[in-house]
């Protein structure tokens, strides 16, 4: 029976067809998304289209029942401040049917420094729990049943004692390596590339992902050693087909080098997972964990694995920390629930959602507890887990699956063009990628062209009042000093040295490097001992500094706004005989550079001279490198709650170094309440995040106006 009334129907759908094709709309990814999809959109990918989950190439998800048989795991990943407060939040979770455990670090321990290393002072404890030997960990997990509860470690500079502490914290509560399961990130790659909490060089760090993959498949099980992470990828600033094709070439990239230990595939593919964001493109997003099991499946074949479980993909996901606005955060809520949404539909293993405060600060119990109940509603009152993945046959969905695949395809293509993964980063190619990607973005949504509810349209007069997190960093530090003078006045010393000397000696040759690490830890090393001693034989490695040009103007809708505001650049020029300078830094541990280096861009692209300093630099250290090179402003760009202690501190180190005519603006997440505190401190201009850049770069040439 035909699905048209009359002939004057179909006669006008047919008519309105050639507009139809005018609605199309290209994506970052390149991808032509129609308005309307038909079964001819599929018949080049007929052969795809007969699969059942379960089975290769796990388009439909890696096991057979999914969700019918058992939801997703709930893993909310946190840290707070000390290992204590840790362990109460973590108990708190389990009680309120969370199943598994997802702990962030500070960044001192992601960066191998014990809690007392003067470099680390406004960083302790303040984005994640610190930890610095196996006394914080057993406090972290104390009562906590680590033979019944998996535990996920997002750590990869300092990975070797970290890991190492897990284990022995777990044998001195009665719990064997074998019985524990869960997942270190151990990823050191995208550290490289995205979020920078790397500490030795990349061959060296590759060396140690070799150990522990090593360690942990001839020991543990039950335990994934290595989880491959497109989140900090995608949160750099990636579309989603980059994301992807690099995701999976880091992948290979551990494949290969577990394999040159004369391992069998199939002794430790089974024992691989991911780790994707999910972001506010509902369909690609879904597309993306559907392309991702297809092409991982394809990839692994080519290995000639004997055991199925070899070629399934399976991941965690992260709804998006960047999607997250500080403007109207209420409307994070509801963000939130469309990528969990989109994780589910995708086929993620487990999930975590972010609180719709994070664009400000750390999450609120509060705010935690609303992120956890999204998961759950999904779980229980929706009817979502029932059937397998039910976007299966979509005309639309298994179009933009394959289609997504081909894009992220030419992306491995390219790295493996490049030598493979190492030797890209080590070129910087890959870094470069992601950055032209974010500068692109970050154009269209300054200049209107992608629109973000509440930033740039349809905004608030009103400010909404939410109660944020704050960590009292001095305090955390002075308790995490004192146990690390307990943990010393109590160990054998001789005992400490000895071990620290056979981990010495086993860099230097080829013992395997966690085994060695376990011995330290038992012995009562501390996280920076053990990785002071990988430092003096591998070295502290130190990224090149390079930015992209020319990528915010060109995606920039409104030319007669940039023409403008060079006009003022130039002028400026003119009275001052050189253009305005800018240093861009981020102070302390805080790595995560997108919004740094993506300002940057968008500054040089509008007329600045832009200086970016390296990272991990201190106070004064800024304070000198900004004088050195004579700079009318500093530009710091915060994301781990240190502001309050790191830019006052800068501030005074400019005044000590004589260079208190420099203006000092911040930008990233602050909480409205600590602008006050800063203004008040010398801070010229903070912009929050959502700030198109170029109304912060007129700030900024105001400010350095007023003060020339």
């Amino acid at each position: 029976m035909s699905i048209w009334k009359n002939w004057e129907t179909k006669a006008a759908f047919e008519a309105q067809k050639r507009p139809l094709s005018s609605l199309s709309k290209i994506s970052l990814e390149g991808i032509d998304v129609k308005p309307l999809y038909t079964e001819a959109d599929l018949e080049k990918y007929a052969d795809n289209l007969n699969q059942l989950p379960g089975f290769y190439p796990f388009v439909r998800g890696p096991r057979a029942t999914m969700y019918a048989n058992r939801p997703w795991t709930i893993r909310q990943y946190a840290g707070f401040g000390s290992a204590k407060e840790s362990n109460h939040f973590y108990h708190e979770c389990l009680k309120a049917g969370q199943h598994g455990l997802s702990v962030a670090f500070d960044l001192p321990t992601h960066r191998g420094y014990d809690s007392d290393h003067p470099r680390v002072a406004g960083d302790v404890g303040k984005a994640g729990v610190a930890i610095d030997s196996v006394l914080d960990m057993k406090v972290l997990f104390d009562q906590i049943p680590l033979d019944k509860v998996s535990v996920s470690m997002t750590m990869n500079g300092a990975v070797l004692p970290i890991l190492a502490s897990f284990i022995v914290a777990a044998e001195e509560s009665g719990v064997s390596q074998s019985q524990l399961s869960g997942t270190i990130q151990n990823d050191i790659l995208k550290e490289f590339m995205v979020r920078n909490t790397y500490i030795y060089p990349p061959t060296e760090s590759m060396r140690i992902v070799a150990d522990i993959i090593e360690y942990i498949t001839k020991n543990m099980a039950k335990f994934n050693s290595v989880s491959i992470s497109g989140y900090h990828i995608h949160e750099a600033g990636a579309d989603l087909a980059l994301e992807l094709g690099l995701t999976l070439a880091d992948g290979l990239e551990y494949v290969r080098t577990a394999l040159k230990r004369n391992l069998h595939i199939d002794d430790f593919a089974p024992n691989l997972s991911f780790f994707f964001a999910t972001g506010m493109n509902f369909y690609m997003e879904i597309a993306k964990l559907r392309a991702a099991r297809f092409l991982w499946a394809q990839l692994m074949k080519s290995f000639s694995p004997q055991n199925e479980q070899s070629l399934m993909l399976r991941t965690h996901c992260q709804t998006s920390g960047w999607s997250l606005t500080a403007q109207d955060p209420h409307n994070n809520i509801i963000r939130t629930t469309i990528e969990a949404m989109a994780s589910v539909f995708g086929g993620t293993q487990s999930l975590h959602t972010n609180s719709f405060d994070e664009a400000m600060a750390l999450p609120t119990p509060f705010s935690a507890k609303i992120a956890r109940n999204t998961q759950l509603i999904l779980q229980h009152e929706t009817g979502i887990p029932n059937v397998i993945d039910p976007w299966a046959g979509s005309y639309f969905m298994e179009n933009l699956t394959y289609e997504l695949a081909e894009k992220a395809r030419v992306i491995l293509d390219r790295v493996e063009e490049l030598g493979g993964m190492t030797k890209a980063i080590v070129q910087g190619i890959p870094k470069l990628w992601i950055e032209e990607s974010a500068a692109r973005r970050q154009a269209m949504i300054d200049g209107g062209e992608e629109v973000i509810v509440g930033v740039n349209r349809y905004q608030s007069k009103e400010q909404a009042h939410v109660d944020v997190l704050d960590i009292d960093n001095e305090q955390v530090r002075r308790e995490q000093i004192a146990r690390l003078k307990e943990l010393k006045a109590s160990r054998d010393e001789q005992k400490t040295q000895r071990a620290l000397l056979a981990l010495s000696q086993g860099a230097a040759s080829h013992e395997n490097l966690l085994a060695l690490s376990i011995v330290a830890m038992r012995a009562r090393a501390s996280i920076g001992e053990v990785s002071e001693v990988l430092e003096s034989v591998f070295g502290r490695y130190q990224s090149e500094v390079s930015t992209v040009t020319g990528i915010y103007r060109s995606a920039y809708v409104n030319e007669a706004e940039l023409d403008n505001f060079s006009q003022e650049v130039d002028q400026f020029s003119q009275k001052e005989g050189r253009r305005p300078r800018i240093m861009i830094v981020k102070l302390g541990q805080d790595g995560h550079d997108r919004g740094a280096k993506v300002v940057a861009t968008a500054f040089a692209d509008l007329g600045f001279d832009v200086d970016v300093a390296p990272l991990f630099l201190t106070p004064a250290e800024a304070a000198r490198h900004a004088i050195e090179n004579d700079v009318h402003a500093i530009g710091v760009s915060t994301l781990a709650a240190g502001h309050k202690t790191l830019v006052p501190d800068l501030i005074k180190n400019l005044k000590e170094q004589g260079g208190e005519e420099i203006v000092v603006i911040v930008g990233g997440v602050i909480p409205l309440k600590d602008y006050e505190f800063l203004s008040r401190h010398g801070v010229a201009e903070i912009f929050g995040p959502g700030t198109p850049i170029i109304e912060s770069a007129k700030k900024v040439l105001a400010a350095i106006l007023k003060k020339s």
